[in-house]
């Protein structure tokens, strides 16, 4: 995963109308129901099905710190599946996403201009068109750059040619992502 794939993900989890499971046994529990067998929930987690079995009865109740992060991400990966495609359906169809950004951005422009790139904090607002082609994107296992793409057109339509009003031949980069984070 990348930056973008990243701060999707937690966007999404941000949207949890209740807490996931908090002790190991619920989520075991909420994993088995989920992948129906200790054996698959053994792979996700790379473990052995006996430690899953183990877990889940309670024989042993602290897993190492690797483990108990792999065991939270893939409860968090599967919580409230249907909360999350209805926050995505409405941020494509309506509201958008609001992206922030710390990065390099770099131009090609017409002569006279200035074409280096710098780094820039940005909080841009995108229409909803952009979110519905970089969701489309990241359920299609587009690749983090293909992403960066997609937010650096957005970016560029939206802040830096201002939506037509401005700069009609600037071509924006956006590289050396510092840091990258999305709310809708």
């Amino acid at each position: 995963m990348g930056d973008i794939d990243d701060a999707l993900e937690r966007a999404d989890q941000e949207a949890f109308t209740r807490e996931p499971p908090k002790g190991l046994r619920a989520r075991i529990d909420f994993l088995i129901k989920q992948l129906k067998t200790a054996k698959a929930v053994a792979q996700e987690l790379g473990v052995t099905a006996d430690s899953v079995n183990r877990y889940r009865r309670g024989a042993r109740k602290h897993p190492p710190k690797e483990i108990a992060d792999r065991i939270d991400a893939a409860v968090r990966a599967r919580w409230q599946p249907q909360v999350r495609k209805r926050r995505r359906r409405q941020a494509a169809a309506t509201t958008g996403i609001t992206v922030e950004t710390r990065a390099r951005f770099g131009y090609t422009a017409p002569i006279g201009t200035t074409d280096d790139g710098r780094m820039r904090r940005l909080t841009v607002h995108l229409p909803p068109e952009y979110a519905s082609r970089l969701f489309d994107a990241q359920q299609q296992g587009a690749s983090d750059q293909q992403l960066r793409a997609i937010v650096a057109e957005g970016l560029q339509e939206t802040y830096f040619k201002d939506g037509g009003r401005r700069a009609d031949n600037l071509e924006v980069e956006f590289t050396d992502i510092d840091y990258f984070d999305v709310s809708f």
